[in-house]
């Protein structure tokens, strides 16, 4: 496990539209852009090996896409490459941080000066959620899975326990890019869960996501 002594001032960020990190959760990632095949080559020379994933945003009147102020680091976990040169990599989540300001410089990929302050509690263990019922959260699941014809493993989702499930749902479903950022930006494990449930309802009868999950 990392400390916060571990933690470095500066990262490379990848802006990656809908992508949610959260921390202990892991997430898969093919890459094949030459930037940021850069950005994985520079990052396995380090010894923290992280990667900030943060939401770009979109800037009224600017071609620049600006980032979201909070973002969360993975760490470089599991690491594959293919025979034409692109990379199969997996990221497990440390810790969210707040981007500080864009450091200038002669890669091609972004990097940030960014602070760990206020997320001390990424770096513990599991959070457990104890106002958490399960039964009315996987009704509403069920009839959502049901009207975007979904399909899942229910037996793993009843036994999974409440971070792990909690956050690989707010991971997978389908929800746009800022409700993703609410998701990423709650401060405990029941405030994202009440997000989750929220856009759960929301999607049910405001109107579905656009997209499907895999």
């Amino acid at each position: 496990m990392m400390t916060a002594a571990d933690l470095p001032g500066t990262i490379p960020v990848f802006p990656l539209p809908g992508a949610l990190m959260l921390p202990r959760a892991r997430l898969p990632l093919h890459i094949f852009e030459p930037r940021y095949l850069a950005m994985l080559d520079d990052t396995l020379k380090t010894s923290h090996r992280l990667i900030g994933m943060v939401q770009p945003r979109d800037v009224p009147g600017s071609e620049e896409k600006r980032l979201h102020t909070i973002g969360c680091a993975g760490r470089l976990t599991q690491f594959s490459e293919t025979e034409d040169g692109r990379y199969m990599v997996t990221l497990t989540g440390i810790s969210r941080f707040r981007v500080q300001q864009e450091v200038s410089g002669f890669t091609p990929y972004r990097r940030c000066e960014v602070s760990w302050d206020g997320f001390s509690a990424d770096l513990a263990g599991p959070e457990e959620d104890r106002g958490f019922d399960r039964k009315p959260f996987l009704d509403l699941l069920g009839r959502y899975f049901e009207a975007l014809s979904l399909s899942t493993d229910w037996d793993s989702l009843k036994e999974a326990e409440d971070e792990l499930l909690i956050n690989s749902l707010s991971m997978l479903c389908p929800f746009d890019p800022e409700e993703k950022q609410a998701l990423l930006e709650a401060p405990s494990l029941s405030t994202r869960r009440e997000t989750l449930v929220m856009l759960l309802e929301f999607a049910l009868h405001g109107g579905a996501p656009e997209e499907t999950m895999q």
